[in-house]
């Protein structure tokens, strides 16, 4: 669990927080491997529930005080009593309090008792080109590669009708249900009643075969079938008949009856060529124009707001019956992604948009979305001491309808991330520390310290799946999940599965900054980022992209006028040509990169104009993306690290900025550039001839390629470019400080950003 402080050390007040210009939060990957510095988390199977507050509900943690009959909440200073039995349990030696960062394995009474195998369905839109279908079969086989043994797959198409595949025979059987016309319909019969979910259900470690051969069936809807239908001639309905709102309610409902009994998670891959047209659920792509601007309406806003609940009402049944939805959209005409994304941001799903079949990355990332451990059923809450308190949330998770600040996350894997904010429950803050602290002072200057400081506690609970292969002889009571006979191995070895509940549990101090120049001393730029881009897109969500560009970039001049004047590096008052401003923040090096961020993001999708010819759906791909990302990755995806090699196995400088001057002033002959989702080689038109093109297999360079793909949620597209021979435009786009902020060419972008900052700040401060 990775936690990612915005400030290092916090504001001491709501004065000092709101003077300073930085946003106060955090960041948190809560399934990762790793804490923020590397360390791993220790391991604890609790055979008693741990001990919590009777006041808060916080846990008992390594920070409380603890004697023979009662325990100290480090959070609110509630004392709570406790057994014999507890204390003798969780004295000072107990495990559980060795560590800041522990994940306990909790015992769950009859969960071992439980027959629960992973599912896996694809369900699969035949309103499609023969290319499209093609590009799933290949991504579904790769899939099967990755699909643990001991899990059921199922298969189940869907256009005008749905069709349900039972792959268990010696020949795929698939029975279709039709899908009424009308937009508030519903299938006419249940789909248990169709093909009973055991059918439909089938092991994937002895169907395999079976599978591969159901999926070769598949085969386009043509438009006659689709004609008739909606009752219309075949001239009438060249494209549609895409029923995926009804295919996915009913989908839902048929796996819900099995929660708790057959699965304790299930996934649906959806796989999508364009909007749902057909029934319940179908989506207008007429809104998607130039009718707007005749109008005087702001396309970016309505565009990027959803057209009906019925996706994010579908999601809230997801989450119940614990369905994690992903989104695969392989098409490049306006498929309304704004209202089909809450289907998988509310049920911990993934979005993935491909403009194009033949440049498509979808069995790689299938497959690596498979191979990542996944947490499941998860419950994420933050608490904090008294004095300040998390406002907003920000990232894919349900809500909890009933408890504040409790979010349901049906699928984490090690990437996922959610941001917070932080903001004073009280007009005296952090007083209490403060006052201690300086008390201490008085006494011994020397030894000035907070001794005592807020705390943050993070709380994740989730459960995993686990296999277990043993001969079935010696087989413990404990593991009779899931049973597989292997029918090419003579003795009889069983493949199993147990759900083991966990709690993550984190428990951090704070430190507080006595002035500002220590909160900027001690910020993290790329955290402020992340959070300030989960910011940007919810008022570019509500209020337009416009807004979301006017948003950050008010920040960045409140910033740099507060930091100026804060810290006394310019003296406002004085006549304008008298002022100079530290826009650069020269003098604090954890900030020198966030204007550069900020330049950066305002040149990207997600804040360009409509008018700039932005995707409505592409931006829609991106914000998804970008809101799940953990800060590093977020940063190098919006300012791509470029770096110098004087041969594929020598690097000569690890950092240049975004410019063609960079390129001529460093006279190397090849440059790489990692923008997280692409990944350029470039060799430069001066390079030696002799250098090896592409970078060999087992140079420095390209084992850095592989490492970094390893590495990535998604695949990135890999470009080897060499000047004077191939097309040069994929790297030089990715040099934007020599463009303004609307992406035209000048020669002086950043700098002249920079300047326009200034000015906008000595307006700002006259």
């Amino acid at each position: 669990m990775a936690v990612r402080l915005a400030l290092g050390r916090c504001p001491g007040n709501p004065e000092m927080q709101e003077a300073s210009g930085l946003p106060w939060g955090a960041t948190l990957t809560p399934f990762a491997a790793e804490d923020e510095t590397g360390r791993p988390s220790l391991r604890v199977k609790c055979a008693a529930p741990l001990p919590r507050c009777d006041s808060c509900w916080g846990y008992m943690n390594f920070l409380c005080e603890v004697d023979q009959s009662a325990w100290s909440c480090v959070l609110c200073g509630e004392r709570n009593f406790l057994s014999r039995d507890a204390a003798d349990r969780f004295g000072r030696d107990a495990k559980e309090l060795r560590s800041s960062f522990v994940d306990l394995e909790l015992e769950e009474e009859g969960s071992q008792d439980l027959n629960l195998r992973p599912v896996y369905v694809a369900a699969v839109d035949l309103s499609a080109s023969e290319e499209f279908l093609d590009l799933v079969k290949n991504s579904l086989l790769a899939a099967l590669e990755a699909i643990r043994a001991g899990s059921l797959f199922g298969l189940v198409t869907y256009s005008h009708k749905i069709g349900l595949y039972d792959v268990q025979g010696a020949v795929p059987v698939v029975k279709h249900v039709v899908i009424p016309a009308d937009m508030d319909g519903k299938i006419v019969v249940d789909l248990e009643d169709v093909m009973p979910l055991k059918a439909f259900l089938a092991p994937v470690e002895t169907n395999k075969e079976n599978i591969a051969a159901a999926l070769e069936t598949l085969r386009p809807t043509s438009s006659w079938e689709r004609a008739t239908a909606a009752g219309q001639s075949a001239e009438g309905v060249p494209i549609g008949g895409r029923g995926f709102g009804v295919a996915m309610d009913a989908l839902l409902s048929y796996l819900g009856t099995e929660h708790g009994s057959t699965y304790a998670f299930a996934r649906i891959f959806s796989f999508i060529s364009g909007a749902p047209d057909y029934g319940a659920g179908q989506l207008d792509t007429k809104r998607y124009g130039e009718q707007y601007a005749s109008k005087g309406e702001d396309a970016d806003k309505i565009l990027l707001a959803e057209q009906t609940p019925f996706y994010r009402e579908l999601a809230a049944t997801a989450v119940q019956v614990g369905i994690c939805v992903d989104i695969f959209a392989i098409t490049n005409e306006y498929t309304d992604l704004a209202s089909l994304k809450f289907l998988s941001v509310e049920s911990g799903g993934s979005l993935f948009l491909y403009s194009n079949t033949e440049e498509s990355t979808l069995p790689q990332d299938l497959y690596r979305m498979l191979s990542r451990p996944c947490a499941y059923s998860g419950v994420l809450r933050i608490r904090t001491s008294p004095e300040f308190k998390t406002v907003h949330s920000y990232g894919h998770f349900f809500s909890d309808p009933q408890y504040e600040n409790v979010q349901h996350i049906i699928c984490c894997d090690p990437h996922a991330t959610y941001a917070y904010d932080f903001d004073f429950g009280n007009s005296s803050g952090f007083q209490r520390f403060v006052t201690k602290a300086f008390n201490l002072h008085d006494q011994n200057p020397d030894a000035f310290r907070f001794t005592d400081t807020p705390i943050i506690q993070v709380a994740f609970q989730y459960t995993t799946l686990e296999p277990v292969s043993e001969e079935h002889e010696s087989t413990p009571k404990r593991y009779t999940l899931l049973v597989l006979f292997s029918r090419t191995e003579s003795a009889c070895v069983r493949q199993k599965y147990t759900t083991k509940r966990w709690l993550r549990l984190r428990t951090l101090r704070m430190e507080i900054a006595r002035n500002h120049k220590e909160l900027y001393e001690r910020a993290d730029a790329e955290a402020i980022f992340c959070i300030l881009t989960h910011k940007t897109i919810r008022a570019s969500l509500e209020d337009g992209v416009k807004e979301g560009r006017l948003l950050l970039q008010d920040w960045l001049i409140i910033l740099v006028a507060q930091y100026n004047e804060l810290l006394k590096l310019a003296q406002f008052g004085q006549p304008t040509t008298a002022v100079r401003l530290d826009v650069s923040f020269s003098k604090c090096p954890s900030l020198q990169v966030l204007p550069r961020l900020a330049f950066a993001f305002l040149r990207n999708p997600v804040l360009r104009p409509h008018e700039e010819g932005v995707h409505p759906d592409y931006r829609v791909y991106l914000q998804f993306l970008f809101s799940a990302l953990e800060p590093s990755s977020l940063v190098r995806v919006v300012y791509p690290l470029l770096s110098s090699y004087t041969s594929p196995d020598k690097q000569a400088y690890p950092r240049h900025s975004l410019s063609r001057a960079a390129l001529i002033t460093s006279g190397s002959p090849i440059f790489f550039l990692d923008a997280y989702t692409l990944l350029i080689v470039y060799y430069a038109s001066t390079a030696d001839p002799a250098l090896s093109f592409p970078p060999p297999h087992k140079s420095a360079l390209r084992e850095l390629i592989n490492k970094l793909k390893q590495e990535r949620s998604v695949t990135p597209k890999l470009y080897m470019i060499r000047a004077g021979f191939d097309n040069v435009e994929p790297f030089e786009r990715h040099l934007i400080e020599e463009q303004d902020v609307n992406g035209a060419p000048t020669g002086t972008g950043f700098v002249s950003f920079l300047d326009e900052i200034a000015r906008s700040v000595l307006e700002h401060m006259k």
